[in-house]
């Protein structure tokens, strides 16, 4: 009885999801080269009927990139079916998945339709499928094979017209040489893989994630909250290792404490206002000798430290490096928004407070696809 239970539970779950379509893009906002790559490959494999790995951290956005590709794919009028692997008991996962008849096990009183039949048509989501059991994997890889899979308890075979995207933060490679994944399985979900950046590795995109964050906020909820320049560049130097789930949590938890109000480095919650990454290495020129004079530094073109570090609101450069013309895209666009909020969708008044032309501004509001402003 207990098992029936929990599979209805799940179930009831599986459907809230369904009636869900619709779902935040702000994990996969920004303008630098790795977020841009990832739309890329989600364009292009969205149409094609083959299965998808997303590879990543968790609170990366694996579910949202899944999301992203069945929403534009030829499947969306279809269910996307989400299930996380890890949260489902291992018994009970193959009649989640497939669905069991009337008596197939004790406590399953009536039959229930499972995930691959919700989705059929559209999209099955297995999120961490790195914590499915080698039995399991195997009844998966058939049905991705053959197409084809039966109820727990029954012996009629049920055509699957199912596509199917994986996701996990595991190293499935590692995995598979250890014996705990098996190998052609991890071929068959590998036909396309798409790797997630790590929040740290696209600090230029976090003027953009902050400000999608909140925008959704206020939307929801009808609180704003700002992040002063100062936060900002606290935050670019923060590792954030729950990604961006983590600065969303963040976010929402300074709308509750700070509603309608600006937020500096000194409302910032301790940690993410003290931090520093070592491994945020600046990496900036100096002079071989230490008693080098400034003059020294000027003739020779070399950088002085201490003015850089001393500039807010960016992030700080790292080994991994940074694309430059996008960062200034995001950091422009940012601005120009606050300004435009300050001065109530006005062109002019928002040029004044930017130190620009009202023309200068006009030009790019146009280059940024800006709407609905007043421009007199």
């Amino acid at each position: 009885m207990q098992a029936e239970q929990t599979s209805h539970e799940f179930i009831s779950d599986s459907r809230q999801e369904l009636g869900r379509r619709k779902s935040s893009k702000s994990l996969l906002d920004g303008h630098s080269k790795a977020v841009q790559q990832v739309s890329d490959l989600i364009e292009r494999v969205a149409n094609t009927s083959a299965n998808v790995l997303i590879l990543g951290e968790s609170g990366t956005g694996k579910e949202v990139v899944a999301r992203s590709i069945h929403t534009i794919s030829n499947r969306a009028s279809k269910y996307f079916v989400p299930v996380n692997c890890a949260a489902i008991p291992q018994e009970l996962l193959e009649s989640e998945l497939f669905g069991h008849v009337k008596g197939a096990f004790t406590g399953a009183i009536t039959d229930r339709k499972g995930r691959f039949e919700l989705a059929e048509g559209g999209t099955l989501f297995l999120d961490e499928i790195g914590d499915m059991d080698l039995n399991m994997q195997a009844k998966l890889l058939r049905v991705l094979q053959e197409k084809v899979y039966e109820r727990v308890g029954s012996g009629k075979s049920i055509r699957a017209n199912v596509r199917v995207i994986a996701a996990t933060h595991r190293n499935l490679e590692e995995m598979v040489a250890k014996g705990e994944f098996r190998e052609d399985l991890y071929y068959r979900l590998h036909v396309y893989p798409i790797d997630l950046p790590p929040l740290r590795r696209r600090s230029e995109d976090l003027p953009s994630l902050v400000y999608a964050i909140t925008d959704k906020i206020k939307k929801e909820t009808g609180t704003d909250v700002k992040v002063t320049p100062d936060a900002m560049s606290a935050l670019a130097r923060y590792t954030w290792p729950g990604n961006v789930r983590e600065l969303s949590n963040l976010l929402e938890r300074l709308s509750i404490l700070y509603p309608d109000k600006v937020v500096d480095a000194t409302k910032l919650p301790s940690k993410y206002s003290t931090f520093t990454n070592p491994n945020l290495e600046t990496n900036m020129l100096v002079a071989e000798n230490n008693s080098a004079s400034a003059d020294d530094f000027a003739d020779t073109n070399q950088v002085d430290i201490n003015s850089t570090q001393n500039m807010v609101g960016l992030p700080v450069l790292t080994r991994d490096g940074l694309d430059l013309k996008s960062h200034i895209t995001t950091v422009e666009q940012f601005y120009i928004s606050q300004a435009l909020e300050l001065a109530n969708g006005v062109v002019a008044q928002a040029a004044k407070l930017l130190g620009l032309r009202r023309t200068t501004l006009v030009e790019k509001l146009k280059k940024h696809q800006f709407q609905r402003v007043t421009t007199s």
